[in-house]
C-alpha cells in the first residue's frame, strides 16, 4: 500500500500545483484559427471547485483504489515495467559501438537479458510506428499513415494525426469577438493506448513524450504530450530569424526572415506571435523587443517584457518567457531561446519557435492538465513542441552545426529529468519515455558518416573542408544514451520486480538521393500540367491538370490514385480501372533503377489493400513505396512541389533517414530478462505489456505477447 500511495502522490501535488496556477486566459491556435479567450473568472472558479472537490473525495477513492490496487496484481509477473524509447536508434551502429566498448552498457543488458532486431512498420515513419507501439494495432487500425495526408477535396496536404478548429460560437462587443465554446482538438489517431486498458485493471502509468498522444487522453496515471504537439502560432515550428541583410525576402523553409535596420548599437523588432481573433483588423500579436550592442561590438543585452537577458555570439538564451495581450485582461504566454549569431557585418539573430508555454499552457499538453505546470515549477521551463529540434534552421544555414547539437542536448537533459522523476514517482506499474535526440541527430549529421554522400561538406566546398569534430557526433551522442541506459540500469536494479526493455521504433539509413515521384508520373504519362501555369505556384500540386491525371504523390511514402467519386477531380473508376492502374504502376515502380549509381532505388511497392487490414484504409495511400537505402522520396515532393526530374541529389543538412523499405530498416529490442521469440515486432509490446501485468490481450490487437523469461 506504501508503493501505491506514492505512485499517487504525484497526482495530488500536480493537482494542488494547479490551484496556484489559475491562468487569466486559456487559448486555442490554429492555423487560421486564432485565438480563443475563455473568462478569467470563470476558469479561476471553476479550477478552485474541481481541485476543492478532489480533496474532499480523494479520501475515499484512495481507499477503493488502494483496494483495486493490490487486486490488480493479483496476475502480475512483474510490479514494473520500465520502456525507454531512442527514437531511430539503429542496429549497426550499435552492433560497430558495443563492439569498439562504447557502448558497455547496452551490451551489458544484452549479456545479462537479450537484444533483438524489432520489426517496424509500413511505413517506417515515426508517426506510424509509434502509434502502432502504443495501441498494438496495425496502421489500417489506427489510421496514422504519414506526418501528412491529403485532402481529396483540395489535394491540399493535412496534419494527419490531429485536427483543431476554432469554437463555432461567440458573440461580439464592439471589436472584441468573444468565444462560447471551446475549440475542437480531435486527436485523429484510432485505437486504445495499451496503458489504457492498464489503467482500467488498476496499473498505474507515467508516459513522457511519446510520439502521438496530443491531444493528451484520459488515463490512469499522468502524460506528457509530444509529437504534433504545436507552437504557439499553430504551426509544427516556424522559427524567426532578424537580420540586416539584404536576402530578408527569400523564403525561408520552416521559418522567417525579418529584416532590421542598426541604428547606432540600437536594433528594434518584433517578435510575431499568435493571430488575434479577439480583437478584429489586429493580425497577429506581437511583442517588441530591443537589442543593445556593446561598445566592443562582442556582445549585446536584449530587452523584452521588461527585462534584459545577456547575448554573447552563437550562445542560447535560458527559455524567456514572452506575453502576446489579446485583449483587456487576456494575455496568451510562451516561451523561446535567443541566439545571437553574430554582431557584424551583418546583425543576426536567431530565436526557436515560440513554444507553448508548461507552466501555462495555451493547449492542453499532458493529462492531468496540472502535470505539465508541475513539471515546470520542479524542473523549470521545456520545450513543448513536438519536434522541437529546429532541423530546418539548419537547413537553411542559418544556424550551424554547433548550435543545433546544443539544442538537441539541451533538450534531451530537459527529458532525463522528466524521466527519472516518472521512475521516482512510480515505484510500480508502467513507465514510457522517448528520447527524440537519437532520430534528430541522426538526420542532421548522418552525412559526416560517409565520405560519398552529396552533403558531406567535403564534397560541397572541396578543398577548404578541414577534419570536423562533427565527424564523431553520432559516435558521442550514442555514447550518451548508453550513459543513460546505464543510469535507468542502476535506478531500477534497486526493485527485483522491475523489468527494463530499451527499443527503437525503426532504424536509420543515408538520404543521398531523392526521388520526385510527380515528375516520374508525368514521364510516364499518368499526370499532366497545365499548358500554362497562370501565375499558380509550384507547389501543393498547384500546376496539375487534373482533368488528366490519374496518380499523384503526397507526403513521404505515399501514392494516391486520383479516383472519381473520392478526390473531387477525379479520373479513374473504382473497382477494375483502379486496381489495374495500381498493380500496373506497381510494376513499373518496383526495382526502379537510379541512372547516376545504376543501383535499384526501389525495392518493393505495396498495395495498401496488401500492406493493411482495418476498417480505416480508406485514408491511406493507395500504393506505399519501399525505397532502398541511400533514397528516399524529394523534397519537393512531399509538398506536392513538382521539379524537370526524377532523380536529385541530396545536398542539404537533413542527410540521414528512414523512410525506406521496412524489411531494411528495423529498430532495436534489448530487455533485462530474456525474450526468446523470434522475429519481435513493435506493435508486440503493448500486448507484451499487458501479458507482464495479467491483463487479456483484447482480441483486436494485432500484435502478440511476447514470450519473455520471468
Amino acid at each position: 500500500m506504501q508503493n501505491h500511495i506514492r505512485a499517487r502522490s504525484i497526482l495530488i501535488i500536480a493537482t494542488l500545483v494547479g490551484l496556484t496556477l489559475a491562468t487569466p486566459a486559456f487559448g486555442y491556435i490554429g492555423p487560421g484559427a486564432g485565438f480563443a479567450i475563455v473568462s478569467s473568472l470563470g476558469v479561476i472558479l471553476w479550477t478552485m471547485f474541481l481541485a476543492m472537490l478532489t480533496l474532499l473525495v480523494w479520501p475515499i477513492r484512495w481507499v477503493i483504489r488502494s483496494i483495486r490496487g493490490r487486486r490488480a496484481f493479483a496476475r502480475a509477473k512483474i510490479r514494473r515495467l520500465v520502456i525507454l524509447g531512442l527514437d531511430g536508434m539503429e542496429p549497426s551502429l550499435v552492433d560497430r559501438y558495443m563492439a569498439e566498448g562504447k557502448m558497455p552498457n547496452l551490451k551489458r543488458l544484452k549479456e545479462k537479458g537479450c537484444y533483438k532486431l524489432l520489426g517496424t512498420t509500413t511505413p517506417p515513419l515515426s508517426p506510424v510506428a509509434w502509434s502502432s507501439f502504443l495501441t498494438g494495432v496495425n496502421p489500417g487500425k489506427h489510421n496514422i499513415y504519414d506526418f501528412l495526408n491529403s485532402d481529396r477535396r483540395t489535394y491540399l496536404p493535412n496534419l494527419s494525426s490531429v485536427s483543431i478548429h476554432a469554437p463555432t460560437k461567440s458573440f461580439r462587443i464592439g471589436k472584441y469577438t468573444i468565444p462560447l465554446n471551446k475549440p475542437e482538438i480531435r486527436l485523429l489517431r484510432k485505437g486504445k493506448p495499451f496503458w489504457n486498458t492498464l489503467g482500467e485493471h488498476g496499473i498505474f502509468t507515467s508516459v513522457i513524450r511519446v510520439p502521438i498522444t496530443f491531444p493528451p487522453e484520459r488515463c490512469r496515471g499522468v502524460v506528457l504530450s509530444a509529437m504534433c504537439v504545436p507552437d504557439l502560432r499553430g504551426t509544427q515550428g516556424l522559427f524567426a530569424f532578424y537580420s540586416t541583410r539584404d536576402d530578408h525576402a527569400q523564403e525561408r523553409t520552416g521559418g522567417e526572415q525579418v529584416r532590421v535596420r542598426r541604428e547606432g548599437d540600437t536594433i528594434r523588432a518584433e517578435l510575431i506571435g499568435p493571430e488575434n481573433s479577439v480583437k478584429e483588423g489586429t493580425g497577429n500579436a506581437r511583442v517588441p523587443f530591443t537589442v543593445r550592442i556593446a561598445k566592443d561590438n562582442r556582445t549585446a543585452t536584449l530587452e523584452i517584457g521588461g527585462e534584459k537577458h545577456a547575448l554573447r555570439p552563437n550562445a542560447y538564451t535560458d527559455w524567456i518567457t514572452v506575453r502576446f495581450k489579446m485583449g483587456p485582461g487576456a494575455t496568451v504566454t510562451g516561451i523561446c531561446r535567443f541566439m545571437l549569431v553574430r554582431i557584424e557585418p551583418e546583425f543576426e539573430l536567431y530565436v526557436t519557435p515560440i513554444n507553448l508555454d508548461p507552466e501555462k499552457p495555451a493547449l492542453p499538453i499532458s493529462f492531468p492538465a496540472a502535470y505539465s505546470p508541475y513539471l515546470s515549477k520542479r524542473f523549470g521551463p521545456f520545450a513543448t513542441l513536438g519536434l522541437a529540434e529546429d532541423t530546418w534552421a539548419l537547413n537553411e544555414q542559418l544556424i550551424d552545426d554547433d548550435a543545433f547539437l546544443e539544442q538537441c542536448n539541451s533538450i534531451d537533459a530537459e527529458r532525463e529529468e522528466q524521466f527519472f522523476d516518472a521512475l521516482d514517482n512510480t515505484p510500480q506499474g508502467l513507465v514510457v519515455c522517448v528520447f527524440d535526440g537519437t532520430d534528430r541527430i541522426q538526420h542532421m549529421f548522418w552525412r559526416y558518416l560517409e565520405d560519398e554522400h552529396p552533403a558531406h561538406p567535403r564534397n560541397l566546398i572541396g578543398a577548404a573542408y578541414k577534419t570536423s569534430p562533427h565527424e564523431k557526433t553520432i559516435e558521442e551522442h550514442y555514447a550518451r544514451m548508453d550513459a543513460l541506459v546505464g543510469e535507468t540500469m542502476q535506478r531500477v536494479a534497486k526493485n527485483d520486480d522491475t523489468m527494463l526493455m530499451v527499443i527503437s521504433d525503426h532504424g536509420f539509413s543515408p538520404f543521398r538521393r531523392g526521388l520526385d515521384l510527380n515528375a516520374w508520373l508525368i514521364e510516364n504519362g499518368y499526370m499532366t500540367l497545365k499548358p500554362t501555369s497562370d501565375g499558380a505556384p509550384n507547389k501543393f500540386l498547384a500546376q496539375v491538370d487534373w482533368a488528366n491525371t490519374k496518380a499523384y504523390a503526397l507526403g513521404l511514402a505515399g501514392m494516391f490514385i486520383n479516383q472519381k467519386g473520392r478526390e473531387s477531380q477525379g479520373i479513374v473508376e473504382a473497382g477494375d480501372e483502379s486496381e489495374r492502374l495500381k498493380r500496373e504502376i506497381i510494376q513499373k515502380l518496383t526495382r526502379l533503377v537510379d541512372p547516376k549509381s545504376q543501383e535499384i532505388a526501389i525495392v518493393r511497392v505495396q498495395d495498401k489493400l496488401v500492406a493493411y487490414q482495418g476498417p480505416f484504409t480508406d485514408t491511406a495511400p493507395d500504393l506505399i513505396i519501399g525505397y532502398n537505402r541511400g533514397y528516399r522520396v524529394s523534397w519537393e515532393t512531399a509538398i506536392g512541389t513538382i521539379t524537370d526530374g526524377v532523380f536529385h541529389d541530396n545536398t542539404k543538412a537533413w542527410s540521414g533517414d528512414h523512410c525506406i523499405d521496412p524489411d531494411l530498416i528495423p529498430g532495436i529490442l534489448f530487455c533485462t530478462h530474456k525474450v526468446t521469440s523470434v522475429s519481435p515486432r513493435l506493435m508486440d509490446l503493448g500486448p507484451t505489456a499487458l501479458s507482464l501485468f495479467g491483463v487479456d490481450v483484447p482480441k483486436n490487437m494485432d500484435g502478440r505477447a511476447l514470450e519473455v523469461t520471468v
